[in-house]
């Protein structure tokens, strides 16, 4: 991350500072491991994917308009857009060149197919959000292209390092396609149940962005036209603290956590089952567990 320019090292040291789960690269470590043993190309892979995500983050919060990012200012409430927009396309580029300057050029063909399908599955929402229409179908694909691209990526980069068993790739392509949809899911029970202190963002903020996520597609679906109708508008009109907790009570009131919780466990099950090829070990089991974490966590 290191550059000749200043202010390039003072956002990377900021950036630095902001601890995450860090649950992508340690994918892309797991998965190596799983299927062959770590080596060097293993690590460029799980420094790829991480550059990648910290910029997506930094456009994302951009994109948003958000002011936090794990407790920590987010780079464009303390640097402003421009900058961030730029460091973000810094981060890119110098994961891009990792694997150009080592010729890693099958980890590019993966990596520059997630980034494409991340910006699709976000200008989906988007749109999908100006007409507050969304239903289970797109918001599968959303999340499918949005988040789950991501990891199922990195468990293909940690397996593309190790082993040419087409087999083993698919499997752990498979594990992580449905470990990212659980993920997410989760993610977005989160903003109607968590608590604002351990996410490092506050409850509702889909609500606020007018973004429908599960529980509230579920909530919509359950009530007549006339309900439906008024829930809509009054997302579309009202973003004050008093109309979202009334849409979170109506999600609670109507099961919607509930079914999204069930979802998210239905597909935990099916990237535990893609691992079945695989020899009990250590590494199998670590992975499993990853899977529970990912559907219990509270933030």
């Amino acid at each position: 991350m290191k550059s000749k320019v200043g202010l390039i090292d003072l956002i990377a040291r900021y950036i630095i500072r902001q601890k995450g789960k860090k649950i992508r690269p340690l994918l892309v470590l797991l998965s190596a491991k799983l299927s062959g043993g770590i080596n060097e190309r293993s690590y460029r892979g799980a420094v790829l994917v991480e550059l990648l995500h910290t910029a997506t983050l930094i456009h994302d919060d951009v994109v948003d308009n958000a002011d936090k990012r794990r407790n920590f200012w987010s780079i464009n409430k303390v640097f402003k857009n421009k900058v961030s927009v730029l460091m973000g396309d810094y981060l890119l580029a110098r994961g891009l060149m990792l694997a150009v300057e080592n010729e890693d050029f099958d980890f590019l063909k993966v990596i520059t197919k997630a980034v494409k399908r991340m910006s699709e599955g976000e200008l989906l929402q988007i749109q999908k959000t100006r007409k507050l229409d969304i239903n289970e179908e797109t918001y599968f694909q959303v999340i499918s292209d949005k988040t789950a691209s991501l990891i199922e990526t990195c468990c293909l980069i940690g397996a593309l390092s190790a082993t040419e068993n087409k087999e083993y790739q698919d499997a752990l392509k498979a594990y992580g396609h449905n470990l990212g949809m659980s993920f997410q899911i989760r993610d977005d029970i989160l903003d109607y149940e968590g608590q604002s202190f351990l996410l490092g963002k506050p409850i509702g903020g889909d609500i606020k962005e007018k973004k429908i996520t599960l529980p509230l597609i579920y909530s919509l679906n359950k009530v007549d036209k006339k309900e439906s109708d008024l829930i809509r508008s009054k997302i579309k009109n009202n973003n004050n603290k008093a109309t979202v907790k009334e849409i979170i009570e109506f999600v609670r009131r109507n099961n919607g956590i509930e079914y999204a919780y069930q979802v998210s466990l239905m597909f935990a099950e099916k990237a535990k089952n893609s691992l079945s090829i695989f020899n009990d070990s250590e590494v199998k089991s670590a992975l499993e567990k990853l899977v529970d974490f990912v559907t219990e966590r509270k933030n």
